[in-house]
């Protein structure tokens, strides 16, 4: 999903040791860029080692004005004196990193002599530039290590893939196929405020233009994608000779292409619908939602628009890896502790399965419509983050819960639907009484792939509220947090 992206390696330093010094710390800025290249999931470019105000700046606007540039890491080899960042980092918009590490790992006690420490002043360097940011309340991510270190490495990884989504969101474009479910206050939001605060385009449309684009495909196209279905799903035996089981599959296969016609001739990235809006439809959009998430488009059910795009934003920082639209569903009180099941009526990403999901047609029990296609089987098992956005009037919010999927006890014959068990941290009680004071949503994306440090690079990246919920949440020191937000 993410292409044609670099970064930049910004380095200070200054004219006060003699130009061999800056020779050197060019040559040890692009030996740090070429290496990390090698093992990072972009490409980090070295740019000219700069020593004035106007070098400093002028580099600043190249960033902003590169397509190409998705964020800048800065890093103060010697010493570099922060008055002259000032002009640059007011204007700098791209994405920046702070890297506190130096060129050496250990210190060479046998020869170490004054050049060396003027050289090598980044212990120095470095906090200097900190003040400077956090004077000027830049926002920006920290991390601090030796470049040659592997945990370093993953971080300046996990910081990268964050900050293409960020500039995916610039420009995203959610379609929002027929209206929110009437009724629902938590799928609202401010569509201007949301494309002040990340960029996305939200627009509406009504179902008769997914129906004529669907209409545009021959039968022969719509057996293509049956066949597709075939190779890559399980079909139970036996049901390929039910033509009513066959006839809601290839029902699906028709709406999955002419939804995925139509975002791609309108260059939108995500999409909502709503079972309250199917007029044409001969049933609620199941494997096609899914299918289009597999691919990489967000979606959120019910006209939820923010957590559609949110979806696109954490499958392009995850490369589209086992993260899904999900909603919290019900609960499962054990002796030993409460468990969430989570699931959708039917719009569950496939990326979670945890085995080759199933092709099945069920009867549905909303939306007055024929029995809707869809993908069963039970999600992965591990780490994961469930992530809301949430709109508070003039600001939004994203809520986080750090939780632990488990293996579902028991076969549920009864429920033809993804899903996936998992058990929120620190424990049910705080996390749940945490996350309804925060106003969390029921609607939320659920990944394996990204981490809370990612979430909160992206909240850093577009200056909006974080309220974790993790292992160390204190539900009485959290009620407090909550009312310094509001």
């Amino acid at each position: 999903m993410n292409t044609n992206r670099e970064f930049w390696l910004i380095t200070g330093s200054q004219h006060l040791y003699g130009e061999d010094t800056l020779d050197q710390v060019r040559g040890n800025a692009e030996e740090i860029a070429g290496t990390l290249s090698d093992t990072l999931p972009f490409p980090l470019r070295a740019k000219k080692v700069v020593t004035t105000e106007e070098e400093i700046t002028a580099v600043c606007r190249e960033a902003n004005a590169a397509p190409e540039c998705a964020g800048v890491i800065m890093w103060m080899h010697t010493f570099s004196p922060a008055k002259r960042w000032i002009q640059g980092l007011i204007e700098l918009k791209k994405p920046m990193l702070h890297f506190h590490t130096q060129h050496h790992e250990s210190i060479p006690w046998e020869t170490i002599d004054m050049d060396f420490m003027n050289l090598n002043q980044s212990a120095h360097g470095d906090r200097e530039f900190g003040f400077i940011a956090t004077r000027l309340k830049k926002n920006r991510r920290v991390i601090a290590g030796h470049w040659k270190h592997s945990g370093t490495q993953q971080e300046i990884a996990g910081w990268m893939r964050t900050m293409t989504a960020v500039q995916e969101s610039r420009q995203l474009k959610v379609a929002r196929i027929g209206d929110n479910m009437r009724g629902v206050a938590v799928t609202e939001g401010d569509k201007v405020q949301a494309q002040q605060d990340f960029g996305w385009t939200v627009d509406g449309f009504g179902i008769g233009d997914i129906n004529q684009a669907a209409g545009q495909f021959t039968d022969s196209d719509v057996e293509q994608r049956f066949t597709e279905y075939k190779e890559m799903y399980h079909i139970p035996e036996g049901k390929m000779s039910d033509s009513s089981f066959k006839q809601s599959v290839l029902g699906q296969a028709r709406i999955e292409l002419g939804i995925e016609i139509f975002l791609k001739e309108n260059g939108y990235h995500a999409f909502t619908t709503t079972f309250e809006d199917l007029y044409g439809m001969d049933q609620l959009p199941g494997l096609a939602a899914q299918r289009l998430m597999e691919k990489g488009y967000g979606f959120a059910g019910e006209g939820d628009w923010k957590t559609a795009a949110l979806l696109r934003m954490i499958k392009t920082l995850t490369n589209n890896e086992r993260t899904s639209f999900m909603e919290d569903y019900t609960y499962h009180f054990t002796p030993e502790g409460v468990q969430v099941l989570g699931s959708h009526m039917l719009e569950v990403c496939p990326t979670i399965a945890a085995d080759t999901p199933e092709v099945a047609v069920h009867p549905l029990g909303i939306g007055g419509k024929n029995n809707p296609a869809r993908l069963i089987f039970d999600g992965i098992q591990g780490e994961a983050v469930n992530v809301s956005l949430v709109d508070m009037g003039g600001r939004f919010r994203f809520i986080l819960n750090e939780v632990t999927a488990v293996s579902i006890p028991g076969k549920t014959p009864e429920l033809p639907v993804a899903k996936v068990l998992w058990e929120p941290k620190p424990d049910f009680k705080t996390a749940a009484e945490a996350w309804i004071y925060a106003g969390g949503a029921h609607h939320t994306v659920l990944s394996f792939s990204c981490t809370k440090h990612e979430i909160a690079d992206l909240a850093e990246a577009f200056d909006i509220e974080l309220v974790c919920i993790d292992d160390h949440t204190d539900l009485f020191h959290f009620r407090q947090a909550m009312k310094q937000l509001t």
